[in-house]
């Protein structure tokens, strides 16, 4: 809707859609341009730069005394970011940490937070002012070196873009979620990323890997160790994507009597060592850290972490394997180098277009700073110029400035001077005439030839400019690059051996048991059930089985709905109550019950069956369903139901049918005769007609078909009579047959 149709208060009709196509798009560009993506110059989001401005404007230099936080969040708020103060302050304070960052650009009095994740101290309470690193980034500001636009008011002027005189955005690195993109970049040493830009300034043609040479990975402000192979590495920063493996950094300290410890002098980028502890404490209370003794943080100022071995016997390398795995020992860090360019445009670049980006950048703030510092010169020497052409009639001077009424034409007319030259001799104050010796001013404008006709040459070669900016890259890599603030952290190792470790074989083995509720309700119990009338349940509610088990182990559910679920036993609630229903486990629908429920083995033969007869051979490895929603297994009709599965143990079948027009029959024939898949609806067992298969059995032929009758086992009598073809009707139970579902 355009502002005069807004100012006549007409309204306009547009489809929805497009509507909010627009504005969504509008708001999607704001996003990606003015506040998640780094701009690959400064390596600066718009807070970021808005605040190292604000605290220049400040005069808050790394020489200056420290000034509130609260008056510079307060300025940068009403003067170039109207956003919250919350927001400017903990974009401040991630400046100042020199856990978060590589090279803080803030230096902060008080209370900036910790390593731990402990929160920074109220604005009003802590102070703060520039350092070195971020005065690098704003020199040349007042030399025309950047552009300037107004701010969101109007009534000030902010830059574009900082010179840049630090590589900022690999060497701090930049994080940031934008509308349908994002950006994540790890710090790097600023040492080794002068020398690779020097590289590139002296073959443009470099190759990403001769690059690598000099800048081989990340450098990380909290250390720890880089595991990641060469090949991935090159990858990463050819293309701009990939993402780097991180270890914490240990070591052993061999105790007395053979005991040792792991110390932890290093934990990985981005991870709240609070956190970290709380996480390994769960761990080891849930018994999944079985190696692990206990750990105890013995921080001061630096980390220190004491890790236990539950025995002296367990390999150092072996826990720390165990605990990479487990623990946010071990992290992985993005590559995802998504940055504006010069033209504010979003782009992925690799490595070497970054580090062209930036080069040309300075190239610019040179030509720009040059050609500003060459315009000051030559209006200095036209003032010079004029003093020199004066010098020796300063009595006439001084006669027309007091005695003439137009002293500046007559000043221009007399001694033949510009407009400018006459204006700076009017406004000179008679304490400089004493300076005015000829000596100084001849000198002084000897000075200013020699260096305007420097930058004349300068601007005119770009040879000699690329081997200026060469020399100026370093000299930040000499200042920043070496020294405490400047070695290397981050370790960069080839990528770990694979180490096979079952997480299985380290999780303390406990026996269960699983209680399963003709309702429903699953719970589990340390060790075995004694008595199982003792169990008390739901009113209503009764045993249904009982599943003996490890901590472990995994359960396979099966369904009358033909799917097979698989279930931890770890996972099953634990303690007194009732526990839960085991639909939270296995995302089972209404009106489908349980089967079976057992524990799971590969390599072993099942038979599944449906109510109506049809059935298959199926092995134990295809029922492993990793999703609650599980995995088909027999194809059901929908008014049957899957109402049978049991390990094929044997060499034949035994099926009983019931049909209320005929008397109960059985058949046995041999398991052979089904066939063995993968999943499908099967073969018919016994045709039935009408009726449904109540007892289905697998057993040894030699052994005969027993079934249990009170204290004693009974055999069924001459078997042979009752042994045919699969699929066919088979024979009248004998007498004293057991009744349907109690064949077992």
């Amino acid at each position: 809707m355009s502002d005069d149709i807004l100012e006549s208060g007409r309204t306009e009709d547009t489809r929805l859609i497009d509507a909010l196509s627009e504005r969504y798009l509008a708001y999607a560009m704001s996003t990606i341009t003015s506040r998640s993506l780094p701009d690959v110059r400064d390596g600066m989001k718009p807070v970021h730069r808005r605040i190292i401005y604000a605290m220049r404007q400040l005069r808050l230099d790394p020489t200056s005394g420290f000034k509130k936080c609260a008056r510079i969040v307060g300025d940068v708020m009403g003067k170039f970011h109207p956003h919250g103060d919350s927001s400017i302050y903990e974009a401040m304070v991630r400046l100042a940490q020199d856990f978060a960052v590589r090279y803080p650009l803030v230096e902060g009095q008080g209370n900036f937070g910790n390593i731990d994740g402990d929160n920074p101290a109220a604005m009003r309470y802590t102070e703060s002012r520039l350092t070195e690193v971020a005065q690098a980034m704003l020199e040349g500001i007042d030399e025309d070196a950047v552009d300037f636009r107004p701010t969101y008011d109007g009534e000030e002027s902010e830059p574009v873009v900082l010179p840049g005189g630090f590589p900022n955005l690999l060497a701090n690195g930049a994080a940031g979620i934008a509308v349908g993109m994002a950006t994540s970049i790890p710090p790097h040493n600023a040492g080794e990323v002068c020398a690779a830009a020097m590289l590139l300034i002296r073959d443009p043609d470099a190759s990403t890997e001769a690059l690598l040479a000099l800048m081989p990975g990340p450098d990380f402000p909290t250390g720890g160790t880089l595991v990641e192979d060469r090949a991935s590495l090159l990858s990463a920063y050819e293309t701009g994507r990939g993402g780097f493996r991180l270890r914490a950094k240990w070591e052993v300290e061999r105790g007395k009597q053979g005991m040792w410890s792991i110390v932890i002098t290093e934990i990985p980028y981005q991870v709240q060592k609070a956190r970290l502890i709380e996480q390994m404490a769960q761990l080891l209370e849930d018994k999944k850290l079985p190696l692990l003794g206990d750990v105890r943080d013995e921080s001061t100022e630096t980390v220190r972490l004491v890790l236990e071995p539950k025995s002296r016997t367990v390999e150092p390398a072996m826990l720390m394997e165990t605990l990479f795995r487990a623990t946010a020992l071990e992290t992985r860090f993005p590559l995802n180098m998504n940055v504006l360019t010069a033209d504010r445009t979003p782009r992925v670049l690799g490595l070497r277009g970054v580090l062209r980006e930036w080069l040309d950048h300075r190239h610019v703030v040179l030509q720009r700073r040059s050609a500003h510092r060459k315009a000051a010169i030559e209006r200095r020497l036209l003032i010079l110029d004029g003093f020199i052409k004066v010098y020796l009639n300063l009595d006439e001077v001084i006669r027309i400035i007091r005695f003439e009424d137009e002293p500046k034409q007559t000043l221009m007319a007399t001694f033949d001077l510009v407009e400018i030259q006459a204006e700076a001799i009017l406004n000179m104050r008679l304490r400089a005439l004493r300076k005015l010796e000829e000596m100084e001013i001849r000198e002084e404008h000897q000075k200013l030839t020699e260096e305007r006709d420097g930058l004349a040459a300068l601007l005119d070669s770009e040879a000699l400019r690329w081997q200026t900016i060469s020399g100026e890259i370093a000299a930040t890599g000499e200042k920043f690059g070496t020294g405490p603030l400047g070695d290397r952290r981050t370790i960069l190792s080839d990528a770990p051996q694979a180490v096979t470790v079952s997480m299985d074989a380290f999780v303390e083995r406990e026996a269960i048991t699983i209680i399963l509720s003709d309702k429903g309700w699953v719970r589990a119990v340390k060790g075995g059930v004694a008595e199982p009338n003792d169990l008390k349940f739901k009113e209503g509610d009764r045993l249904r089985l009982l599943v003996a088990c490890d901590t472990t182990d995994r359960l396979c559910l099966f369904a009358t709905n033909g799917r097979s679920y698989l279930i931890k036993a770890a996972d099953i609630p634990r303690g007194r109550g009732d526990g839960q229903p085991v639909r939270l486990l296995a995302d089972l629908a209404d009106g489908d019950e349980i089967v079976r429920l057992f524990v799971h083995r590969e390599g072993v033969k099942l038979l599944v069956a449906t109510r109506s007869g049809k059935g298959f051979v199926v092995m134990s490895d295809e029922f492993a369903a990793e999703k609650r929603t599980g995995k088909q297994i027999l194809n059901v009709a929908p008014s049957d139901e899957a109402a049978f599965c049991l390990e094929a143990q044997g060499d034949h079948v035994a099926v009983v049918g019931d049909n209320p027009r005929f008397d109960r029959r059985l058949l046995l024939f041999p398991l052979d005769q089904i066939a063995q898949m993968q999943r499908g609806a099967g073969v018919i067992l016994l045709k039935t007609k009408d009726g449904t298969v109540t007892d289905l059995r697998v057993f040894a032929l030699v052994e005969g078909l027993t079934w249990k009758a009170g204290t004693t086992n009974r055999t069924l009598p001459d078997i042979a009579t009752w042994i045919g073809n699969r699929g066919t009707v088979g024979r009248v139970v004998p007498r004293g047959f057991p009744k349907p579902g109690e064949l077992g």
